[in-house]
């Protein structure tokens, strides 16, 4: 808990301008008519409370369930292990990651409005499921991340450590992990937009409906390729520095307490 719940806000805190940067080129506005560069660290209240409880919930449910399922000494059966652990840490979560990040991204793509004053304006509009707009897409996106970034990640560190004849450090965990997060984040970055575009949406609107397929369909139709891979760039980045303080923390944090 601790360990995974220090990762979590020592990444997100950091590589919070990316984010913006990011969320601001997948609006369906545009990037400058959702901020350019000004209030860059819009929506960080929201991020700096749900970031320790969101990491936490993730790596305690994906230690646990590692250690219950058989990993036994088959190479074949540690790579189904980690995607089964890592998709129910994304599923626990998630239920603490929508809300904070619905209201990190209304607040990112309007930089003259408050953190508090979205909150209240979308409990007061959509109620307690509005926090939960874009559930589904984010569970949805989240397990195909997870499925590609966590057996790349235990099998780059099995395969560093089998190298050099002992457990990678810290340091090289981290590198790991930049690799793996950089190519889960680009592979799944359709999934991203589309999760984006559903939590912007006005109530009422087709998108509000939380359809992935449908709101991908239109993306595709309006954008084209461009437009499904939008903020491509800075996912990349934001997640591959994110996988490298991410991963590294949390192995150093938890190296520490153990």
């Amino acid at each position: 808990l601790k360990a995974g719940g220090v990762a979590g806000v020592c990444v997100d805190l950091i590589l919070f301008p990316l984010d913006t940067v990011k969320t601001r080129l997948q609006s369906p506005q545009g990037f400058r008519k959702a901020g350019g560069f000004r209030g860059i660290y819009a929506g960080v209240p929201s991020t700096a409370i749900g970031s320790f409880p969101n990491a936490a919930a993730f790596f305690i449910t994906y230690e646990n369930v590692k250690s219950v399922l058989p990993r036994g000494s088959s190479s074949y059966l540690s790579p189904a292990t980690h995607m089964a652990a890592a998709s129910l840490g994304e599923v626990v979560a998630c239920l603490i990651r929508v809300p904070s990040e619905v209201i990190k991204q209304r607040a990112q793509v309007s930089p003259s409005s408050s953190t508090l004053r979205i909150l209240s304006h979308t409990l007061y509009h959509e109620g307690i499921q509005g926090l939960y707009r874009g559930y589904k897409s984010t569970v949805l996106r989240e397990i195909p991340f997870s499925l590609v970034q966590f057996p790349l990640w235990e099998s780059l560190k099995d395969l560093w450590s089998w190298k050099q004849g002992h457990v990678v450090d810290s340091w090289q965990s981290a590198v790991c992990g930049a690799f793996a997060g950089g190519f889960a984040a680009a592979v799944t970055t359709p999934l991203d937009v589309a999760k984006t575009r559903i939590m912007l949406a006005k109530a009422g609107s087709s998108n509000a409906s939380g359809n992935v397929l449908a709101a991908l369909g239109g993306i595709w139709r309006t954008q084209g390729l461009s437009g499904l891979f939008a903020g491509v760039v800075p996912r990349m980045a934001g997640i591959s520095l994110g996988g490298f303080i991410f991963l590294g923390t949390y192995e150093k944090t938890r190296q520490l307490l153990l």
